[in-house]
């Protein structure tokens, strides 16, 4: 099997463990959060994951903090490198300022060396222009290439 993948979650899988309007997307989100349990990934968040967390009203930032405690993950900082990234991902124009934070989610994953990044966001993380934007960044400052997918892709290969 050899080494784990190292995923980086944002945000966006963590609330659909409680997002009740969308039962596909929950279903799938919790079924891999039974692989995170079961230690099948590497699973990695960051300062900002955690600050968004806290920001959910309740009760849904108590039911997201006692999902957090099944499994075990690393979480990072966001350093002046992440933000160097996140920066540089609007001065390309893949994102804009609003999306600032989706920035950082990913200039977290790049700089730890994540193998993908995970997200239900398909609007600013999981498209085209995100991806190649960000495969841009990556080679040109030298960070390993990352891949950005939705959380159902990780459910497809394990079947």
């Amino acid at each position: 099997m050899g080494r784990k993948l190292k995923v980086y979650l944002d945000t966006s899988v963590i609330s659909h463990l409680m997002q009740e309007d969308v039962p596909e997307k929950m279903t799938d989100t919790r079924k891999l959060w039974e692989m995170f349990k079961n230690g099948v990934y590497e699973v990695c968040l960051s300062s900002l994951t955690m600050k968004e967390v806290s920001d959910c009203s309740e009760p849904k930032r108590s039911a997201l903090r006692d999902y957090l405690k099944q499994i075990q993950y690393e979480s990072y900082d966001i350093t002046k490198d992440v933000l160097d990234v996140a920066h540089q991902l609007i001065a390309m124009g893949v994102l804009t300022n609003k999306s600032f934070d989706d920035c950082q989610h990913i200039g977290a994953a790049v700089v730890n060396n994540c193998d993908c990044i995970i997200s239900w966001n398909f609007k600013h993380i999981v498209n085209i222009k995100t991806i190649r934007g960000v495969r841009a960044i990556t080679n040109l400052e030298g960070y390993k290439p990352i891949e950005i997918w939705s959380p159902s892709v990780l459910l497809e290969s394990e079947g």
